[in-house]
């Protein structure tokens, strides 16, 4: 059993289009333009990772020596640092665990 619709009109459904999907596709990337991609990418998240911990540092500091007027940036830093730490272990673990699965793959 279905239900009609509310006044007997019909409308088709609205779906999302994606930024640049009418833009011809570009050629797949190699290999080599993937890793060297990918080593930026981690290169540069490992980099922010020591800056939210550099940041975390210098209001440590602050916070020992009285300079810091609001405890609660020292708060949010350490807090910040400690997750965006426990986050790259775990990422770090599990890429571990899949290259030790791939290695121990038969071919």
């Amino acid at each position: 059993m279905s239900i009609p619709p509310v006044g007997g009109l019909t409308t088709p459904p609205v779906l999302p289009t994606l930024p640049g999907a009418d833009a011809p596709a570009a050629a797949p990337a190699t290999g080599q333009e993937l890793a060297a991609d990918f080593g930026a990418m981690l290169s540069g998240q490992i980099s922010a990772l020591q800056d939210l911990h550099t940041t975390s540092d210098q209001l440590a500091r602050a916070a020992a020596t009285g300079d810091l007027t609001d405890v609660h940036d020292y708060t949010i830093a350490s807090t910040q640092a400690a997750v965006a730490t426990e986050l790259t272990v775990a990422v770090r673990n599990r890429a571990v665990e899949a290259f030790t699965e791939i290695m121990r793959m038969q071919i």
